[in-house]
């Protein structure tokens, strides 16, 4: 089971060693342990981890093989943030940052990375009062948190400072995008989600509209 799991990893994120692996088997058993007492995942979720959150964050390595510095917004039980970050930890220089306003919830992601060594700090603060505390990433990560139209202005201070965007979204994407248009424009590649039948998005060159007189 292990061999097929590892290998379920390796397809997703990109080579990885078995020392990441079983950093992520030790995350995936202390987050069953602390959702048995605080909201982290929805319930229905909790058989399929590995796959549905897991692998689901561990892809978006893959995209950014070489970023080393990473910021993911609205991190709740650690989706993809926590996972980036124990992935990173095989990588020299690397640190994320996780951002969750939901104090048990940051409470979680502190105790845990910390005991997995993992190169991440967490912030329990909202998003917006974030903005001026932390430097500009290399990759931005949102999974989760918010319509499109919502999210952009979140990750605004980064992203119009050269940051990369990547954000899982479902199947009606191109309604956000769609009237996210109105307001701002940007650069967009659409990845298939290799896990699920989602996508994610790409965003960069993040710009906010003129208004029209």
């Amino acid at each position: 089971m292990s061999a097929a799991r590892l290998a379920a990893l390796r397809d997703a994120a990109g080579p990885v060693s078995r020392e990441t692996f079983l950093r992520l088997e030790a995350f995936e058993a202390a987050f069953r342990r602390w959702a048995a007492r605080i909201n982290l995942a929805a319930p229905s979720t909790l058989p399929h981890l590995w796959e549905r959150h897991v692998l689901d964050s561990a892809q978006l390595v893959r995209l950014a093989p070489d970023a080393r510095r990473w910021l993911d917004l609205g991190s709740g039980g650690g989706f993809p943030g926590a996972v980036v970050a124990l992935i990173m930890a095989e990588h020299d220089g690397a640190h994320v940052d996780l951002v969750e306003s939901n104090r048990k919830k940051a409470a979680f992601l502190q105790t845990v990375l910390a005991e997995l060594k993992a190169p991440a700090k967490v912030h329990a603060r909202r998003i917006e009062d974030c903005s001026v505390l932390l430097p500009v990433p290399q990759i931005v990560t949102a999974r989760a948190l918010a319509p499109l139209e919502r999210l952009l202005p979140l990750a605004e201070p980064w992203l119009a400072q050269g940051a990369r965007g990547l954000f899982h979204k479902g199947r009606d994407y191109l309604r956000e995008v769609e009237e996210s248009g109105n307001v701002w424009q940007f650069d967009l590649v659409k990845h298939d989600a290799m896990t699920g039948d989602g996508v994610i998005l790409e965003i960069s060159s993040l710009l906010r509209r003129t208004p029209r007189r």
